[in-house]
């Protein structure tokens, strides 16, 4: 009888599996399973790293200079450094004593290295120890394995452990764990699964700390029933379960939506005696701010409260965003003087997201105090907070103001990006200014940024708007020529600016095309061909396509109704346009205040059905939720 190869994935997450498998590099697995059932000759095909050849080629290989011996290098602690010259000036030091230190010696040294995060050179001073005689043991094996790892090379993070298993060096719990967590960095949440099924099948030990890595993989890689079902097998095989799984498992609930199961994990770790810490708030308290569960924000904070759980910097950013998001910027700066008082400083995203929360309410005057306080308080603006005033500037057409805060940056030391590109482009356009639109484009393409999808449909519509249409199109082949596929949205910008410009035969020609490209017209490109074949008088083609909509899988919208009921009235089929409205309403739609105004003039005109105008009153909208092309 097969035995179940992940017994904690459902049937359709194996499915993915394998095929993520089958689709993966020719296996670390592989190599570990012949490694497992003890095939000496599985390491004739490894990729064998030797430190007595060569580096690779991707590592910068370190040269060892004679430094001078720093004595303030001697006073540093064996466990950290602040400069790593200081740290390669005790290994050169320890190289030249006599007698040689001991591999434990040299490996804290590296650890320190790692520490810093400085993989490369700490795999090229274990060379250098092989290459005078030091011999390796299990723990330094672990750190250069973990230094492969997080240089995204798992293919030799296996075969390092191939030749720990040679010079007859037994694997830890950490060694595997630390091939693991190699493979979930690298997004290889399969072999890391199946990895994990055979360390537990040839009788390794697994610890918490591997389960978490699994765990923490899964719920990355989108698997979070599967991470809560190993969560379960856990509790099945006694398993000491920490608040850092709990956290991991709620936090991907809580990201996909799941409050409720979010909440009842919650409860269950309570329950165990587990007492949640600021992380474990922090995601539940996300997710509600998401949700616009105030009352449970609320809850929750007062929980914490009485938990003596301080809130720190993230969970103050959380809330900060979130009143934001909901134009309560005022409560938002309340909440910011509440973190101050509380001894927590704000950061550079607490004034971004002030920033942010300001120019959506076109407040630029209350953005640039929030940039100008950020500065005073230390906070070194970035990337993201330019680009948030930037794009407010452009939006409030004040392109000057935003082309001084582009010269700024750069003057800053910050390099602009495809985002500050973008609402510069978009500013110009708004105004106009095409000429200095296209020199931005070409200034961005010259700098090495790559235009996106938002860049062309920005260029595109501001030369459509503005009757450059030929130009327009020119644009729209260069974006095909480059090898970028349109998408839909390019599509419907264009097939727009050809109507504006009675261009109706190449308007309906790019229409009847998006099949063959392997593009669905959405709803946005039917109203769009509607209206325009309503301007040109075409009521029926115009009717047959609005009536297609739905069989074609796209449901008319409230402007579809509209669109195609004033086309009627301009056009005197008084008795269709009359039909539609009443199909309009019944569906739920509301007439806008265009549409409204045709039918009053009839009512005011002609007399008519008083029942009908009473009707249109109850369901008229207002003129600032009306959306129409």
């Amino acid at each position: 009888m097969t035995t179940h190869p992940w017994p904690f994935l459902s049937s359709e997450e194996q499915m993915m599996m394998r095929t993520w498998k089958c689709t993966s590099s020719p296996s670390s697995v592989l190599q570990l399973r012949l490694l497992l059932l003890g095939n000496s000759h599985s390491f004739s095909s490894l990729p064998f790293f030797s430190f007595s050849v060569s580096p690779p080629l991707f590592f910068s290989s370190f040269q060892s200079p004679f430094f001078s011996t720093s004595s303030s290098c001697f006073k540093k602690s064996r466990y950290g450094f602040h400069r790593i010259d200081d740290a390669l000036d005790l290994f050169n030091h320890m190289l030249r004593t006599r007698p040689i230190p001991s591999i434990a010696e040299f490996t804290q040294l590296v650890s320190a290295i790692v520490r810093m995060k400085h993989y490369e050179t700490a795999i090229s001073l274990f060379g250098q120890m092989e290459l005078i005689g030091i011999r390796h043991d299990v723990y330094s094996f672990s750190i250069l394995l973990n230094c492969f790892c997080r240089l995204h090379r798992t293919d030799f993070g296996f075969s390092l452990l191939g030749k720990m298993l040679k010079l007859g060096i037994q694997p830890t719990t950490v060694t595997f764990t630390t091939l693991a967590n190699g493979l979930c960095i690298e997004g290889k949440i399969a072999e890391a699964v199946v990895l994990f099924d055979d360390i537990v099948r040839n009788g390794y030990q697994t610890n918490l700390i591997t389960y978490s890595t699994i765990i923490n993989g899964l719920c990355k890689a989108g698997y979070t029933s599967a991470a809560s079902r190993l969560l379960r097998k856990m509790e099945q095989n006694n398993c000491l379960i920490d608040i850092v799984i709990y956290n991991t498992i709620i936090d991907s609930l809580c990201k996909d939506k799941l409050v409720p199961e979010a909440l009842n994990l919650f409860s269950e770790m309570t329950g165990k005696g587990i007492l949640p810490n600021v992380v474990t708030y922090s995601s539940l308290i996300h997710a509600m701010c998401n949700s616009g569960q105030w009352k449970e924000v609320t809850r929750l904070l007062t929980e914490m409260v009485a938990n003596n759980c301080k809130l720190d910097v993230v969970s103050y950013n959380i809330l900060v965003d979130a009143f934001c998001k909901e134009g309560r910027v005022s409560e938002a700066c309340d909440i910011v003087e509440g973190m101050i008082q509380q001894i927590v400083d704000p950061n550079t995203i607490t004034y971004n997201t002030l920033m942010d929360g300001y120019c959506l309410q076109g407040k630029m005057d209350e953005a640039r105090k929030v940039f100008n306080l950020m500065i005073t308080k230390g906070c070194v603006p970035d990337i993201y907070g330019y680009n948030i005033l930037i794009n407010g500037c452009c939006k409030d057409q004040k392109i000057d103001e935003a082309m001084a805060l582009f010269h700024e940056m750069s003057r800053n030391g910050l390099v602009p990006d495809t985002v500050t590109y973008n609402a510069l482009i978009n500013g110009m356009c708004q105004l106009g200014r095409l000429s200095a639109a296209r020199q931005l484009f070409e200034e961005m393409s010259a700098c090495g940024l790559v235009p996106d999808a938002i860049t062309y449909s920005t260029l595109l519509h501001g030369l459509c708007k503005h009757g450059h249409v030929d130009e327009a199109l020119d644009s729209f082949h260069i974006i095909q020529n480059s090898g970028i596929e349109p998408y839909i949205v390019h599509y419907n910008i264009l097939i727009d600016g050809l109507f504006q410009v009675g261009q109706l035969n190449f308007a309906r020609k790019l229409f009847c095309a998006l099949p063959v490209k392997g593009l669905r017209p959405d709803v946005y490109t039917c109203n769009i061909m509607i209206k325009g074949l309503c301007k040109e008088g075409l009521l029926k083609e115009a009717y047959e396509l609005f009536r297609k909509m739905e069989l074609n899988g796209c449901l008319q919208n409230s402007c579809s109704y509209n669109t195609i009921i004033k086309g009627f009235f301009q056009n005197n089929n008084v008795s269709r346009a009359m039909q539609i409205l009443h199909e309009m309403v019944d569906k739920g739609f509301s007439a806008d205040s265009s549409t409204a105004t045709m039918l009053l003039d009839l009512l005011c005109r002609d007399g008519g059905d008083q029942s009908i105008f009473e009707l249109l009153c109850r369901n008229c909208a207002d003129d600032q939720n009306v959306n129409m092309i």
